[in-house]
């Protein structure tokens, strides 16, 4: 099956790591081999670029910007709206190509690709809006107003566990806005980037779109240290830990460039003794082991009532003897593999850090042996009773790690979860209105997403997705979030016989 998906998206066994749309470059860089995380079996290999394919797409990305920016933003729309149905025709095998890679579950693949639709749809609804303020003026015959107009070149640096919904979020936003991209995906997933651009230069070669507004880059670190210095790209928008965010951040300041940063979260879901208990266990234990713990969004603390906390902590507990690990292209199980054994001795590590400190196991974590888990990448999502202001609690692990800890009032149960340096995405279980509400005022999570009564896990695209503190402040997705990808305008036409200056002030000559 995977064989007949590869060959469906144009997988080959060695590709090319260099495109500037509808072009494959020579790449002329190392070798990339793409294992699955499910099986531990090669599925292809990617050459990747060097400096010198690096420039050519850059330099190509710039030209096509100076057509690019004169289409129609409807027509632009067009674009990105034939593309959205290129990923529906395309949804299974492209879904199934992203869990296969990175080992999502196979529901969370698709769903995926699915919010590549999503956006898709949702830019080209965008690709009519995109509109300024008028103002009125202090001076007579005088209108003032602001426009919006096109960076550049926008970098993209993504990250292994969403491969394709993130760089859709910001590609097809920017395209519609007159920018044009250069993507460089994770090294640890790059034939779902390969798949994507030879889906999307099917759409470009039909409508003669200019080449350039679609490059894409892969290679390690170095290739993401280029695009931050890189002058000639405007905004780079990276995700990513907080430690490579940082880099980025001061790399792209030092030159002056706009940086969009989509980093670390150490997410938690409040339960409160007025909470419907059973459908909270439904959003923290999906918030907790969806895409094995992998997400920016993960649910990596539960702060529970003293009340009900060991009626939860039971629920809990009995809920994670159900769950099934196991390949994720089986769709009975509920957990796949971290993404490589790096991530596997970093769950380890933290397991023994958490009982070093103390922590009491709820549910023990410990590495999948035997058939099915040859990978060696199979974990199990474990559960720990810990104090929030530990320093490996203050630390995001990318694993299926849940920590859970007590309160006895809201005030303290909001200090606990804004009491850490990440501030991604916040829950609150409650069927008092008050308590939803003071979690939600000014003086509640200081998180970018807060939710009541849902978890901390799966946004909609819609809503602007971001967070604060060491979560970088960036904002993607829906809402005004294009206006990162755009530069705004202020304009004053005088259609008077005189020429007045502001603030009443006299210059006569």
């Amino acid at each position: 099956m995977i064989q007949d998906i590869l060959k469906t998206l144009g997988i080959n066994t060695i590709n090319e790591g260099a495109s500037t749309g509808t072009q494959w470059l020579n790449s002329t860089g190392m070798t990339i081999d793409s294992y699955s995380p499910a099986d531990g079996k090669l599925i292809a290999s990617v050459k990747s670029i060097a400096q010198a394919e690096y420039d050519q797409v850059v330099a190509t990305a710039q030209q096509a910007f100076k057509e690019w920016r004169k289409w129609p933003a409807p027509k632009r729309g067009e674009i990105v709206r034939q593309i959205g149905e290129v990923l529906r025709n395309n949804k299974e095998a492209l879904g199934t190509l992203v869990s296969y890679e990175m080992g999502k579950s196979l529901q969370e693949g698709l769903g995926e690709v699915q919010e590549m639709i999503d956006i898709a749809d949702f830019a080209v609804g965008l690709s009519r809006q995109l509109y300024g303020l008028s103002m009125h003026s202090e001076r007579a015959s005088h209108r003032l107003f602001e426009q919006w107009h096109p960076l550049g070149v926008v970098g993209i640096i993504s990250a292994f566990n969403f491969p394709v919904a993130v760089w859709s979020w910001n590609s097809f936003i920017a395209w519609v806005c007159g920018d044009t991209c250069v993507w460089k995906p994770s090294e640890k997933t790059p034939l779902t980037a390969i798949a994507c651009q030879n889906l999307v230069r099917e759409v470009f070669k039909k409508n003669n779109v200019p080449e350039g507004i679609s490059g894409i880059v892969i290679g390690d670190r170095a290739v993401g240290e280029w695009l931050s210095n890189d002058t000639r790209i405007p905004l780079i928008s990276a995700t990513g830990s907080t430690r490579m965010g940082k880099a980025v951040a001061s790399a792209v300041a030092a030159r002056l460039g706009n940086s969009l940063l989509e980093l670390g979260g150490n997410n938690a879901v409040i339960i409160s003794e007025h909470a419907d208990l059973d459908m909270s266990l439904i959003g923290c234990v999906f918030g907790a082991v969806g895409t094995a713990g992998q997400r920016c969004t993960t649910t990596r603390r539960l702060i529970i009532h003293e009340n009900v906390y060991n009626t939860f902590k039971e629920k809990l507990a009995a809920a994670y003897t159900q769950l099934n690990i196991g390949n994720p292209l089986d769709q009975h199980n509920h957990v796949g593999p971290l993404i490589d054994k790096d991530a596997v001795n970093a769950y380890l590590h933290t397991i023994d850090e958490i009982k070093k400190a103390g922590g009491k196991e709820v549910v023990a974590g410990a590495v999948c042996n035997g058939d099915g888990y040859e990978s060696g990448c199979y974990v199990k999502p474990c559960i720990y009773e810990v104090q929030n202001d530990w320093a490996i609690v203050q630390h995001e692990t990318f694993a299926p790690i849940l920590y859970l800890m007590k309160y006895k009032d809201l005030e303290e149960a909001i200090a606990l979860q804004n009491g850490v340096p990440q501030g991604l995405s916040s829950a609150i279980m409650t069927l008092n209105i008050r308590e939803a509400e003071m979690f939600l005022s000014q003086s509640g999570s200081d998180c970018g997403i807060a939710n009541v009564n849902i978890g901390t896990s799966g946004a909609e695209i819609g809503g602007a997705f971001g967070g604060e503190k060491e979560t970088g402040g960036g904002r993607e997705s829906g809402s005004d979030s294009w206006k990162a990808y755009m530069r705004r305008q202020t304009n004053t036409i005088n259609y008077g016989a005189t020429l007045p200056l502001a603030q009443g002030i006299k210059f006569n000559l």
